[in-house]
C-alpha cells in the first residue's frame, strides 16, 4: 500500500509579500528562491522550494504538499483515494512547474485548504546551494520533510478532520494531548506522522479560530539557533506567542511567535523521530513540560 513519505512543501496566501521576505530571511533564516510581483518561493535546503507564498488576503494556509518517492507510489495512492470517493484534480503542467515537481494531484481538506500529492521535487543547481544569512547550523529536513503544520478544525468538525487524516489520507497516529485549559474547556489534539517518522508532520484540534492554520514548525540542528532566532524575533518586534519551553510528546524545545500573516510559527530543536517497531501511542495531559508561557498577542 502506497504511503506518504513526508511533508514536502507548504503554501500560504499572504497579504504582504515584502514583510514575508524580510521575516523569512532575517528571522527564520530561509532563502528566497524566486520572487515576482504576486508570489515568492522559500528554500531551506537543496530543494528548489519548501514554501510558496501567493499574494492573497487570506493570510492562511492554502496547500500542504505531500511527497512520494516514485510515480508508482503516487499513482497507487491517488487511485486508492479515488476508490474512497475522494474528488481529485491533476495539477496542470504550469502548476507543476511553479511547484518544481514532476507530477501532482490535489484534494480538499475538510477545513478548506488543499492537500497536494506529488513526486519528483526539483533540486537546486550545485552552484546555487542553500545559504542562510543568519543560521549557525541548518534546518532538519531531508526525508523528514519541511517540519509540521497544525491546522485547526475550525468548522466544529474535529471528529471529521481526524477521521479524514487517519482513515482517508492514512497518516499514522503518533499520540494525543488532552488538556483542560480552563474549567470545563478541554483541548484535544491528535498528532500524526508519515512513514519517514518525524514525530508529527500534521496535527489538529477543534477550535473556533478565524484562521485554519494555528502554526507551522521548522526544526534546526543546533540548539543555539533556537536562542539566536528568539533574540532576532524579540529585537525585530515580532510578537512572541509562547516563550521558550519543552513539549512532552515530541520532546521539542522551542518558542512560538507570530508571522506577518497572523498565524504562528514554532522554531524548535530536538524533536524525536519515531521508531515504528518500538513506538507506543500515548495520551498526554499537558501541552508543555515546562515553559511555553503564553503572552497576550492580538491577531494580525
Amino acid at each position: 500500500m502506497a504511503e506518504i513519505s513526508s511533508l514536502g512543501y507548504v503554501g500560504f496566501g499572504v497579504s504582504n509579500l515584502d514583510k514575508w521576505q524580510t521575516f523569512a530571511t532575517d528571522i527564520l533564516g530561509m532563502q528566497v528562491g524566486r520572487r515576482d510581483a504576486s508570489s515568492m518561493t522559500l528554500r531551506m535546503d537543496e530543494y528548489c522550494q519548501r514554501f510558496f507564498l501567493e499574494q492573497s488576503d487570506a493570510d492562511d494556509i492554502i496547500a500542504a504538499g505531500w511527497e512520494f518517492t516514485s510515480e508508482q507510489e503516487l499513482e497507487s495512492y491517488v487511485a486508492e483515494l479515488g476508490d474512497k470517493g475522494i474528488e481529485l484534480q491533476a495539477l496542470s503542467a504550469e502548476q507543476c512547474a511553479r511547484r518544481h515537481i514532476e507530477k501532482g494531484y490535489r484534494c480538499q481538506d475538510p477545513n478548506g485548504f488543499d492537500h497536494e500529492f506529488f513526486f519528483g521535487h526539483g533540486v537546486a543547481l550545485l552552484k546555487d546551494q542553500f545559504r542562510s544569512s543568519v543560521l549557525k547550523s541548518r534546518f532538519i529536513t531531508g526525508e523528514l520533510g519541511v517540519g509540521h503544520i497544525l491546522p485547526f478544525a475550525n468548522r466544529n468538525n474535529g471528529a471529521e478532520t481526524v477521521e479524514f487524516y487517519k482513515n482517508v489520507l492514512k497518516f499514522r497516529v503518533s499520540d494525543y494531548i488532552r488538556q483542560e485549559v480552563q474549567p470545563g474547556l478541554t483541548v484535544e489534539a491528535t498528532f500524526f506522522h508519515t512513514k519517514t517518522g518525524r514525530h508529527h508532520s500534521i496535527a489538529t484540534a477543534q477550535a473556533p479560530s478565524p484562521k485554519v492554520l494555528n502554526h507551522f514548525m521548522v526544526q534546526v540542528e543546533d540548539i543555539d539557533d533556537v536562542g539566536l532566532a528568539y533574540d532576532r524575533a524579540v529585537a525585530a518586534g515580532v510578537p512572541i506567542v509562547l516563550e521558550l519551553g519543552h513539549h512532552p510528546n515530541d520532546k521539542m524545545f522551542s518558542f512560538y511567535a507570530q508571522t506577518p500573516s497572523g498565524f504562528n510559527f514554532e522554531f524548535g530543536w530536538g524533536g524525536i523521530v519515531i521508531d515504528e517497531g518500538n513506538w507506543e501511542v500515548k495520551t498526554y495531559h499537558q501541552m508543555s513540560d515546562w515553559g511555553h508561557k503564553r503572552n497576550p498577542v492580538s491577531q494580525a
